[in-house]
């Protein structure tokens, strides 16, 4: 059963239609917007639907849809594009790889809409090849709705043509920004440039280019079939209907959910989520993918939506939620991402690629016991500086979750710095794995588990280890009986 806190909108039909089968989707007023755009509609009509509506992108800049397409829309060319970046390349993240397997026309559908929006007759979906079902499905949609005249030449009698061809990328996390994907999609190595000309005005083989994200595309039909009141009636002041969250992490129930804007995350965590489990304490959520910034327990109250998240250091994304409990270190954490986006950068622009390579050396240092307290500075500068001086969004976010990982876990990074202790327990070479004497009863199964013989003792006798030949595997933890074992 849907919890009630969730409401679908972008994956309304996903798991209730057969996504292979066109009079499936037609059956639930599928192509009745394109119809209707086409039939009785003008360009600039549609237009000012979607700007009424305030549908911001979902691919994580949230800039304004309408807004967006009205700039093509002005711009005088002999072709325009519609492109759609399905290159999801967020650790953990499957929301488009989800919308493009269950309801795939609602995407092909949303591309002839944006088309014939804008003067377009070209459509091109950008997707990850390791996305074979989607691929599959994708391209099974577009035969059949080229076989049913709702795409190709002269829609529905209309005059108007459109149509989708696919271009497939290798998931590079680069290519979510749309400069990159445009070059990308050229043939050429896959690197941001300079705006302006923003694609709009000159994208795709320099022509006016629309690239929008699956879940934006996916929230088009039903606002035209609805109407944008019953859309900007969701959500809040400035973030108006639903956004698809991957959930995932140290979280009970993990998975997609489609939830209002405004939802605060508490009800997120605890009443969607199911809380952490093991009966742990929540400690912190990464949102935004690997650029984002944490959450803590503190932020409970926070309605979700562009702004809130933005104060408080992190972003939307495209709606990776990685959730985080009690045994995780957070300046591990931010290491773990940095060293996903130190690898994913183009390295184009020298603050992306050379601050990146210093900021995770600072971290490693840090979680290795040799880190001081001018290392933190150099950080939280270096990350401010990089954030001002890199060339796209990819690497003016990069550096935020060290940053909001400094700003909210400061007592962890000087437990690290100054005590050089990981209060986790997770950073190995800030770890001390000592037996109680107390609760030990000489069993001495801790010692014949211990894969470099550093455990001492008799029978029935405390055992001790050698802290210097201990490798800090944790098997004599896992192996004791008594909970005699613990880390510090």
């Amino acid at each position: 059963m849907e919890p009630k806190k969730q409401l679908r909108i972008a994956t309304r039909n996903c798991g209730f239609i057969d996504p292979e089968n066109i009079e499936d989707y037609i059956g639930v007023r599928g192509y009745e917007a394109l119809a209707s755009a086409i039939t009785n509609g003008t360009p600039a009509g549609v237009i000012e639907q979607m700007k009424k509506s305030g549908l911001r992108g979902r691919g994580g800049g949230g800039f304004p849809t309408g807004v967006k397409w009205a700039f093509a829309a002005a711009n005088q060319a002999d072709q325009k594009y519609v492109v759609c970046n399905a290159d999801e390349g967020d650790p953990g993240a499957f929301m488009d790889r989800a919308l493009l397997e269950g309801d795939p026309h609602s995407i092909v559908e949303a591309m002839a809409i944006c088309g014939y929006a804008i003067g377009a007759s070209i459509g091109v979906v950008y997707i990850r090849a390791e996305y074979p079902l989607a691929i599959k499905r994708l391209i099974k949609s577009i035969e059949d709705a080229r076989d049913y005249g709702l795409l190709g030449r002269n829609i529905l009698g209309t005059g108007f043509n459109f149509d989708i061809e696919l271009k497939y990328g290798a998931g590079a996390f680069v290519c979510g920004e749309e400069t990159a994907l445009i070059r990308s999609m050229e043939g050429s190595r896959g690197e941001p440039y300079t705006k302006p000309p923003f694609p709009a005005s000159a994208g795709y083989w320099g022509k006016p280019t629309i690239v929008n994200n699956v879940e934006t595309l996916a929230n088009i039909p039903p606002i035209l079939v609805k109407g944008a009141d019953w859309f900007s009636s969701i959500g809040t002041e400035n973030s108006k209907g639903t956004k698809v969250f991957a959930l995932a992490g140290k979280i009970t129930n993990v998975g997609l959910i489609e939830v209002p804007m405004g939802i605060t995350l508490g009800e997120i965590i605890f009443e969607i989520g199911g809380g952490c489990p093991n009966g742990k304490q929540f400690k912190a959520v990464q949102t935004g993918g690997p650029s984002g910034g944490a959450l803590t327990s503190r932020d409970i109250d926070v309605p979700i939506d562009y702004d809130n998240l933005i104060a408080r250091g992190s972003m939307m994304g495209s709606g990776g939620m990685i959730v985080m409990d009690e045994d995780n270190c957070m300046v591990d954490v931010a290491k773990f991402f940095l060293d996903f986006t130190m690898d994913e950068t183009c390295g184009k622009c020298t603050p992306c690629r050379i601050g990146s390579k210093r900021l995770h050396e600072i971290l490693c240092r840090i979680t290795q016991g040799e880190g001081t307290l001018e290392d933190m500075e150099n950080l939280q500068c270096l990350g401010a500086t990089i954030k001002d001086t890199a060339l796209c969004g990819f690497g003016q976010t990069m550096p935020n979750p060290v940053l909001s990982t400094i700003r909210t876990f400061m007592d962890e990074y000087r437990a690290h710095v100054v005590d050089k202790k990981c209060p986790a327990g997770v950073c190995v070479s800030l770890l001390e794995i000592v037996i109680l004497a107390e609760s030990c009863v000489g069993c001495t199964l801790c010692s014949r588990v211990c894969p470099v013989n550093c455990i001492s003792g008799t029978v029935k006798g405390v055992h001790v280890i050698d802290q210097a030949a201990c490798i800090k595997c944790g098997a004599c933890i896992d192996a004791c009986k008594f909970q005699a074992i613990v880390k510090r």
